[in-house]
């Protein structure tokens, strides 16, 4: 895999506010951008999964963490879609 380093600069105080240090902050940054993105429906579990560099399933752990369903359809357009077949 051909990866892509990016580097962001943050006050150091962002650390100690969220009481984690940088490895883990980079951690969770990274889930919790690939669950809102998810949750937004711009990407895939597969792909939320591998933004956040966690196995799939370990991803729909993270999902109930956040409090975001693992499935992208409601209730209701699943509702319809099994009517129109």
């Amino acid at each position: 895999m051909v990866t892509v380093n990016v580097s962001i600069e943050l006050p150091r105080s962002v650390f100690s506010a969220l009481r984690q240090d940088p490895n883990t902050f980079v951690r969770e940054m990274r889930l919790a951008a690939a669950v809102k993105w998810y949750e937004m429906s711009i990407v895939s579990q597969s792909k939320a999964a591998e933004i956040a560099g966690i196995s799939r399933s370990e991803f729909i752990t993270a999902l109930g963490r956040f409090s975001v369903s693992p499935f992208q359809y409601s209730a209701d357009e699943i509702s319809t879609e099994s009517m129109d077949a």
